[in-house]
This record gives C-alpha cells, structure tokens and sequence, in this order.
C-alpha cells in the first residue's frame, strides 16, 4: 500500500499547514495511523498517531498545536499544524502498518 503525503510548503513562524495523507488501498480502517517528522540532520520522530477508535497520541513538541484526524470513507489521514515554529521544519511522512510506505512533504517554518 502506498501512502501519498501532500499539503507541506514554506510558512511563516505562527503559521498553519493542513497535511494530508491518502493510503492506495489496504483494510485503512483497522490499522492505527499517524505522522513522523525528520528534520535536517535528525533521525525521524514519531509526531501524532491516531487509532482505529480515534484515540490520539502527539509528541510533546506539538501537544496544542497540531491535531491529526482521519476518514476511514476516503482513506485519508490529516494534521492541522497551527502555530507553527521554525523547529517544525523538516519532512514529514505518513505511518501506517509495517509494509506501507510513501514519500514525505517537506515543511518549511521560516521567515
């Protein structure tokens, strides 16, 4: 199953971004899914996860200000990034079961 990322870009410092994440196919609603983010130089960390009841989990950088959300329908995945801060940039990818796999969008927090 491929996982497309879209919805990254350059934003100012206070900014919001939507990302999205649409899985090519799989049984989507059983899986718990989420978001990792890799920063130049950094190894990638887990950002937000969300389960098959829509339980959530965030790191604590982003506790407040990002909420991740999905739609079993469409197979799509969400983060809403509010506040934005110039340590959020990097490239962030979309998680999903071991096997599924796609490219990241790259985030850009500058001003």
């Amino acid at each position: 199953v491929q996982l497309q990322a879209s919805g990254g870009g350059l934003v100012q410092p206070g900014g919001s971004l939507r990302l999205s994440c649409a899985a090519s196919g799989g049984l989507f609603k059983f899986y718990t899914m989420g978001w990792d983010r890799q920063a130049p130089g950094n190894e990638r960390e887990m950002v937000a996860r969300i389960t098959p009841g829509n339980s959530t989990t965030y790191t604590d950088a982003v506790k407040g200000r990002f909420t991740i959300s999905r739609d079993n329908a469409k197979k799509m995945v969400y983060l809403q990034m509010n506040n934005l801060k110039p340590e959020d940039t990097g490239v962030y990818y979309c998680n999903g079961p071991s096997g599924w796999w796609g490219q990241g969008t790259l985030v850009t927090v500058s001003s």
